[in-house]
């Protein structure tokens, strides 16, 4: 006869004890059953102890959360939180350094507990760390551990950042503002600044005035990981929080003070591989810079401009300055009129005779106008060159400058998302963003002479305009998709893929979609489509016993803390558990939780999650619901919640949960290796390979040659 579903059959320890079996009914009061355990082993004040989990986090069990526990637990009778929380209360007062060293570090570890945390801050117990830190004695490990408990402590959100007194932030700034400090203590301080941005304008002007961007910059010079990771987490969080004009003024004194290469040599090239949390942190810094584009994005051109007038005349000047008038007095102001109005014309302007209104469309609005003058500054020899070479051909065939211009920096914006917000979730940078200066107008210098080729190659007149630009489009999404570290390396690649490679994809693709249309083909591709469902299905499974590292995140800040899950080899129970910074992978015996396969209910993904209700349906969430997934479980109902690193993990995730659950996988994911799988396998069976063995192993490589005197060097200028 199965056990009663509100009874759970469990080991309870203690230090010196012989360790009880007991089987926990959940009917039961809490304390009830603590004087039970107390009782066997003879222990008087059952009061004053309280169960706790031996793995994991040592989480206290309490009534709100005593339904998790789960058959096999192992729990640890030891002193209740009260009498935990009053003990280190008094010893971190201690005068004896070892006693106060002691207690600070055990509070430092179960501050994580939110019922512990709740009654040491009862006790007034923040207020002593405070003084610790104001009275400014203690150094070294003390402040460590104090500044550590703090943290824990502020993270259960009981008391608001802006009850810190200013003495207390005064010495947390000095902290980060000293050199020579212990690296943990400079580390915490920058964590706790970080918090302190977004919680209050106040806290904002406070830290910005204190902490000195130049000093932030000296932090990413040092060769410490964590150092540099919470210096540039202080500076993200202070960048997102200030008002646009505050941004600019931040990203200008940056710009001059060459952040670009500080990351690029001390973060990008550094010895240790980049972090996820680093290269989430880059991934906003490109979002922040290219986002200041948006004001001149969105800004139309105003007629009436003097400013603007004057960039559209030297745009003329550049281009046609041979061809104009020698005098302006010698000829009529009609004259001078109709020049001006052949030259925009040969220029590219629609509206030849009020070139104005071309960018009176936002976007791209002026930023064209600002591309188009940085080209023709910058690239004076190719500006003039594409201009007057357009100007003698037909008109019909004349690639229209201006016109190209402003719509490749429309689809440059698109491409590389200026004006929208930051993801919270994404690591996607691009490495040659960092290396080059004027990164935006450099990529349009690059593309819109690329614009001018193609536009040859493709024999195009005005009608194929928009096709042009489609081609051009995807040149640049092929060649970024391919990750280039630098701008040159861009330029080669983008320039080798020219039209008649373009259309060599378009047809390899094309075939590829005709060739699986036919009858015969759509009959043999259902017949395997079983088999390599089932393939797909294995693959899925194997990754969810590998594990994924899951990070959580708040509606406040991203987080630092990470956590583990994976299925068991037979695919019965998934085990997690929180994890420390740096590991990769976590062994089952280290994942305390466990869920058994047979008590998961549904999956839950998107706005339907709770985690993501919580959170609200804003424009910033749209990347983090597209990466939520919740799994319920037991007959309570409780929830697992997930919010998946990358969109791959997520489909793998999601199907290999529906795999489990014995349904169908519905991620674009499978749909795509199935239809890269059902591709390679139709070919197989189509070359018509019967009676012919194909071997298991590859074939041996065979000896070098005695010599390489075939060998020639093929150079791309002797085509």
């Amino acid at each position: 006869m199965p056990p009663p579903k509100d009874v759970v059959k469990i080991a309870i320890q203690m230090m010196g004890a012989i360790p009880q079996l007991i089987e926990l009914n959940q009917t039961k009061p809490l304390a009830a059953v603590v004087k039970e355990v107390c009782d066997v082993w003879n222990l008087g004040n059952a009061e004053h102890y309280a169960l706790q989990y031996v793995d994991g986090q040592q989480t206290y069990i309490t009534e709100s959360n005593r339904a998790e526990i789960k058959n096999g637990s192992i729990l640890r009778l030891t002193t209740s939180p009260d009498q935990e929380a009053e003990r280190l209360h008094s010893g971190i007062r201690s005068h004896n350094l070892d006693v106060k060293a002691d207690s600070l570090k055990k509070l430092a570890n179960l501050s994580r507990d939110i019922t512990f945390a709740q009654e040491f801050i009862n006790r007034n117990g923040l207020k002593q760390l405070f003084l610790i830190v104001e009275e400014g004695n203690d150094i070294g490990e003390i402040l460590a551990h104090t500044l550590k408990a703090f943290m824990e402590l502020m993270e259960h959100d009981f008391v608001s950042w802006e009850t810190l007194s200013p003495a207390f932030i005064k010495k947390i700034v000095r902290y980060v503002n000293t050199g020579g400090m212990d690296t943990s203590v400079q580390q915490l301080s920058l964590s706790i600044l970080e918090n302190m941005v977004p919680s209050s304008r106040l806290l904002f002007e406070l830290v910005k005035r204190e902490v000195t961007l130049d000093r932030l910059l000296t932090h990413l010079q040092v060769t410490n990981q964590q150092l540099q990771l919470k210096a540039m987490a202080l500076l993200i969080a202070l960048l997102l929080n200030a008002s646009d004009a505050e941004r600019r003024d931040m990203m200008g004194y940056l710009g001059e003070r060459n952040i670009r290469q500080f990351i690029h040599k001390n973060i990008i090239h550094a010895s240790e591989p980049m972090g996820d949390e680093m290269a989430h942190y880059l991934y906003v810094l490109q979002s922040i810079t290219l986002n200041l584009l948006e004001r001149r994005m969105r800004t139309p051109m105003d007629p009436y401009s003097q400013e603007q007038r004057e960039l559209l005349q030297f745009l003329r000047h550049s281009a046609f300055e041979l061809e104009s008038e020698p005098s302006a007095g010698s000829v009529s102001a009609e004259r001078r009129r109709s020049v001006c109005v052949t030259e925009f014309r040969k220029l590219g302007f629609q509206n030849y005779s009020n070139p104005a209104q071309d960018l009176h469309r936002t976007p791209p609005g002026l930023l064209a106008l600002d591309n188009m003058v940085y080209f023709s500054r910058h690239c004076p020899s190719a500006y003039s060159r594409f201009v007057l070479e357009n100007s003698s051909r037909d008109d019909k065939h004349e690639c229209p400058f201006a016109r190209s211009s402003i719509q490749l920096t429309l689809a440059l914006c698109e491409i590389l998302h200026v004006g929208e917000p930051c993801s919270e979730t994404a690591q996607a940078f691009y490495l040659m963003f960092f290396g080059q200066d004027h990164f935006f107008q450099e990529l349009f210098c690059i593309c819109i002479q690329l614009q001018n080729k193609t536009w040859k190659e493709m024999r195009a007149t005005q009608e194929d305009f928009d096709k042009v630009l489609q081609v051009v489009r995807e040149q640049i999404t092929r060649t970024l998709s391919l990750k280039p570290t630098s701008l040159e390396l861009f330029k080669t690649r983008v320039n080798a893929l020219n039209y008649s490679e373009i259309l060599r994809l378009r047809q390899t693709e094309r075939m590829h979609q005709e060739e699986t249309l036919a009858v015969p083909v759509l009959e043999l591709r259902e017949r395997l489509k079983p088999e390599l469902l089932q393939l797909i299905r294995q693959q899925r499974l194997l990754r969810l016993c590998e594990g994924t590292l899951f990070r959580k995140i708040s509606s406040r800040r991203r987080q630092d803390k990470l956590w583990y899950c994976r299925l068991s080899p037979n695919h019965k129970v998934l085990h997690y558990g929180d994890v420390e910074q740096g590991v990769q992978s976590a062994p089952i015996e280290s994942l305390p939780e466990k869920i058994p396969v047979a008590d998961i209910k549904e999956l839950l993904v998107g706005r339907e999650c709770p985690h993501m209700k919580e959170k609200g349906s804003g424009k910033h969430n749209k990347d983090v619901l597209d990466l939520a997934f919740s799994i319920s479980y037991d007959v309570e109902e409780y929830y697992l919640n997930f919010i998946a690193p990358t969109r791959y993990e997520f489909c793998l995730w999601t199907d290999g949960l529906n795999v489990l659950l014995g349904r169908e996988m519905t991620s674009e994911r499978t749909q795509s290796e199935l239809d890269i799988l059902l591709s390679m396998e139709l070919k197989l069976r189509l070359l018509d390979l019967e009676n012919i063995s194909i071997p298991d192993a590859p074939p041996p490589v065979p000896n070098p040659p005695s010599n390489l005197n075939f060998c020639y060097d093929f150079s791309p200028h002797e085509q």
